[in-house]
């Protein structure tokens, strides 16, 4: 008799276990999933950025600077994208991706600062084009991101919290790490006039 009652708690037990770790493998497969979002909007918003420095490399031929930072910012970014897509759970990753799309959207800001000098480039249709699709992809990128950072919360709080945390260390589930893309424009105090 008290060997079938051991046997059941240790039946409960093991079950208890596999009931955890599908748990945790079910939900670091939705973030997986949820960044493979982000990498369709991002792979979209680098393949623009060529087309975007060729409809403005005419215009501002001397501006060859900031058009060479856009362009490295985005190779950068293209390659920090393509690690953190083979392993979206790998935190380092994620962090160097946020790094990268950062300094990518604030070269973008530059080149669009400098644009705005040159009345003849505003007025064009491809690079209001451009702009246009990469305001959109922007729009999209934001969406994808929540959903993702949102997976990144359930899947950390399952590995966080208790009795899942047990297996979640015994079984070496890594902590997502959020997907941050800071604008400059976000950190700036707005300018407050009463004159």
């Amino acid at each position: 008799m008290v060997t079938l009652i051991v046997l059941g708690i240790v039946a409960a037990i093991v079950l208890w276990a596999i009931v955890m770790y599908n748990n945790l493998v079910n939900l670091r497969n939705r973030m997986r999933n949820a960044f493979s979002q982000i990498d369709v909007q991002l792979t979209r918003r680098h393949d623009l950025i060529p087309n975007l420095v060729e409809a403005v490399k005419g215009y501002m031929a001397h501006e060859r600077g900031t058009l060479e930072d856009v362009v490295n910012a985005r190779n950068t970014a293209a390659s920090e994208l393509r690690k953190a897509a083979a392993d979206p759970s790998d935190p380092d990753a994620i962090r160097k991706l946020s790094a990268a799309e950062t300094a990518l959207t604030g070269t973008l800001g530059r080149l669009f600062a400098l644009a705005e000098a040159y009345p003849d480039l505003k007025a064009n249709q491809n690079m209001l084009h451009f702009q246009e699709e990469l305001a959109t992809t922007e729009n999209k990128v934001a969406f994808a991101r929540q959903a993702f950072n949102d997976s990144v919360m359930t899947y950390n709080n399952a590995c966080q919290s208790f009795p899942s945390n047990l297996i979640a260390n015994n079984f070496h589930f890594r902590q997502g790490e959020f997907l941050e893309i800071e604008s400059e424009q976000k950190r700036e105090v707005p300018a407050v006039s009463f004159t």
